[in-house]
């Protein structure tokens, strides 16, 4: 399965926050980037940078390493983007995902849910209780709501995140196939031989009945 710069960035917005995102566009392709470079190119202070950096860090999405400057005798970071763990934090963020689906499809098989006709809040049966079944915000009578068609949309999502995380195990699992470049070639030699052998037995048939003519003409010589 195909993973798309969109489902990347949403991945990583997630585990990391959205602020993070201007920092993977500038490290995207690039090795050893200098800290002070990334401050400049998402125009924030170095300690802010340094901070979403970290984030990243803790991800295993980026790697650096420290080198001493020999003339203001302080260290600089040099950081380079992990492409190689893209894969992954998509998994543990789809699989994150489906734990909080799963639970959430629990609550809402095993719960009864209230809201009002504005629709103000929603609230299962022990907090429509407490307000006597009245909407703290409206003062509208609580009624029971129909949570079928939320219920099947938690399903289908569950299904479709099980699904994607089954093809990705299959794709990693999965060998590439050897080329079948061998195989062409035995083909077009087979071929050729039996072209071959086929322009050889026309040309003894040839011979053969070149043969048979001369020695009719001698005979019908001789009868003469």
């Amino acid at each position: 399965m195909k993973i798309t710069p969109k489902a990347v960035d949403e991945a990583i917005a997630e585990s990391a926050g959205e602020d993070v995102l201007p920092l993977i566009k500038l490290l995207k392709k690039r090795k050893n980037v200098s800290e002070f470079k990334l401050a400049e190119g998402i125009k924030r202070e170095i300690n802010k940078t340094r901070n979403l950096l970290y984030r990243l860090y803790n991800i295993n999405l980026v790697s650096f390493e420290r080198i001493k400057d020999k003339k203001k005798g302080w260290y600089v970071y040099y950081w380079t983007f992990n492409q190689n763990k893209v894969r992954d934090l998509l998994r543990t963020v789809k699989k994150q995902r489906l734990e909080r689906l799963k639970d959430k499809l629990k609550r809402e098989e095993e719960n009864k849910f209230y809201t009002c006709k504005e629709k103000c809040l929603r609230l299962d049966f022990e907090q429509s209780f407490d307000f006597e079944f009245k909407c703290p915000e409206c003062g509208d009578l609580l009624e029971e709501e129909d949570n079928i068609e939320k219920i099947k949309n938690i399903k289908k999502e569950i299904e479709q995140l099980e699904k994607y995380l089954k093809t990705k195990d299959k794709i990693i699992m999965h060998k590439e196939p050897k080329e079948p470049v061998k195989k062409t070639k035995k083909k077009k030699i087979v071929k050729k031989k039996k072209i071959v052998k086929k322009k050889t037995k026309k040309k003894i048939i040839k011979k053969k009945t070149m043969k048979k003519k001369k020695l009719v003409k001698k005979k019908t010589k001789k009868k003469k």
